[in-house]
């Protein structure tokens, strides 16, 4: 996630900085910096501020379909996914070991970039 980015789901969320930084348990400095560029955003942070959008998402549009309808997943990859186990199919981006583009990502660098160009997560923002 970039500076601009991070911004942007910040207004979409309809939060100040400091609201944002009590929602992350960070300081405004924190969150200052990473609005300005200055400091990266930290992969938890990141996955803190998907998650807020998600459940923003839910409050205010139709709940998005399930990642393995989107992805039209076969059932021997459904039954070996954590996604499907715990149907958290709008959630799938938030969960390691998820069976995407038919196999599991190794850290959550490498997992975000499948699923910010996925139709479950890119609604978000």
């Amino acid at each position: 996630m970039d500076s601009k980015l991070f911004l942007t789901a910040r207004k979409k969320l309809g939060k100040t900085q400091k609201e944002v930084a009590e929602l992350l348990g960070s300081s405004i400095k924190a969150v200052h910096s990473y609005e300005q560029g200055w400091r990266s955003i930290p992969a938890h942070v990141e996955r803190q501020v998907y998650f807020l959008l998600s459940r923003h998402r839910l409050l205010h549009a139709k709940p998005p379909k399930a990642c393995w309808t989107i992805k039209k997943c076969p059932p021997s990859r459904k039954k070996n996914c954590p996604a499907w186990e715990f149907r958290a199919g709008e959630l799938c981006w938030f969960i390691n070991g998820t069976i995407c583009e038919c196999k599991v990502q190794s850290n959550w660098m490498e997992k975000m970039q499948i699923c910010k160009k996925c139709e479950v997560l890119s609604p978000l923002l």
